[in-house]
């Protein structure tokens, strides 16, 4: 039956993390530093206002763009928190999911021709969301020498003058990095001479450690170009909620919106109840799990330190981002053997792209006691390499 499939696609390669843990899905006792999903429930407080609005039978569609008092509060929480200006009315618009903003921004804006610059390692949706819009991808390496962050001399260096829209991960998934406001002072000069429209997927943005974000709608004259793709998943630990958020200037949202009328409709009415709980409730239980994942954070970068493993330093997100080459292995072969050998799951770099080659991805969105167990089992296994 493929041949009814059209050619993109029929073309379009799985996911590197879902075809892993598909197979992972068949072995017992794993222990999993894959997925990258908070291990922590939903704070009470934002379960119960789900389950109020079930009971008050709050069950009816909502607005295409949202609950406007989510909207409001989710205008407040932009201002303080990011030193953004977005208008409840027309400058933002709830999503299922990050995902699907990423989705909506890429069908809205390209067309056959256009080229979209990514940055690599980087999550695995972008490209694919480029291909089926009908443009092409053209990938911009980062490297843990320059911890990962996006120089405005790779922009020039990679730059086709096909291209339309520049992908922000900041913080980034998989390699934890963040962009300085100087580094990004240097791609807004770029975006502006290019007359370049930039996606900045900020789902992170509350996960930071010893450095701060820089949101780069923020920046002088960059607000008009950018599309901001916001999410309660990963800060809540609302994964399952899907609820996730667009913003950007009312003509380009107002395409978008379109999109979603007809594919989505809305999304789901006691989900976006439970969020603008999380934004008044929830800041306190926000900064518990921070607090955290920053002491996981801190084992696992002494962990693969201390076996022999270079190791930079993520400061936001929960991923770490391990070269292991020193054990001669490929990211693939590392991954699949120490699977076998250990049963412990992390993802290959290359899922992220070409630039992943030489390291693995491991979330530490899990318990330390998990943790401790993994990190035992992983240098196990690289001792036997270096030997």
């Amino acid at each position: 039956m493929n041949h009814y499939l059209n050619a993109t696609t029929a073309a379009l390669q799985p996911s590197g993390i879902r075809k892993f843990f598909d197979l992972v899905a068949t072995k017992k006792n794993i222990i999993s530093l894959g997925v990258g999903e908070p291990d922590f429930v939903t704070p009470w407080t934002i379960r119960e206002s789900g389950i109020f609005a079930l009971e008050q039978g709050q069950t009816m569609y909502t607005s295409n763009a949202g609950l406007i008092e989510l909207r409001q509060e989710l205008s407040k929480y932009l201002s303080v928190h990011m030193e953004l200006d977005y208008q409840p009315e027309g400058e933002i618009l709830i999503t299922v999911g990050a995902s699907e903003a990423v989705d909506l921004v890429m069908r809205a804006l390209l067309a056959p021709g256009d080229a979209v610059l990514v940055p690599e390692p980087s999550y695995v949706s972008y490209a694919p969301c480029a291909l089926l819009a009908g443009a092409d991808v053209r990938y911009i390496p980062t490297t843990a020498q320059h911890e990962f962050r996006l120089k405005a001399a790779d922009l020039e260096k990679h730059y086709t003058p096909n291209a339309k829209l520049l992908v922000l991960n900041y913080p980034n998934n998989p390699t934890g990095a963040i962009m300085t406001r100087e580094d990004l002072l240097e791609i807004a000069e770029f975006v502006a001479a290019h007359d370049l429209l930039v996606l900045s997927d900020e789902a992170y943005a509350d996960l930071t450690y010893s450095r701060q974000h820089t949101s780069f709608a923020s920046l002088p004259g960059m607000k008009d170009r950018t599309l901001y793709v916001g999410s309660f998943s990963k800060s809540y630990a609302m994964t399952g909620w899907r609820i996730g958020y667009l913003a950007g200037h009312p003509e380009l949202l107002q395409g978008m919106l379109k999109i979603h009328q007809y594919v989505i409709m809305c999304a789901s009415r006691m989900a976006q109840t439970a969020a603008l709980e999380a934004l008044r409730s929830a800041e306190a239980a926000k900064t518990e799990m921070l607090i955290s994942y920053n002491q996981r954070r801190r084992f696992m970068i002494e962990g693969f330190r201390k076996m022999g493993l270079d190791c930079f330093e993520p400061l936001g997100a929960f991923y770490i981002f391990p070269s292991i080459q020193k054990t001669g292995l490929t990211s693939d072969a590392f991954v699949n053997t120490l699977l076998e050998e250990e049963n412990v799951a992390a993802v290959a770099g290359t899922a992220f792209g070409p630039s992943g080659e030489g390291h693995i991805r491991c979330s530490y969105a899990c318990s330390l006691e998990q943790l401790e167990e993994a990190m035992n089992r992983i240098e196990r296994f690289v001792q036997k390499r270096f030997k």
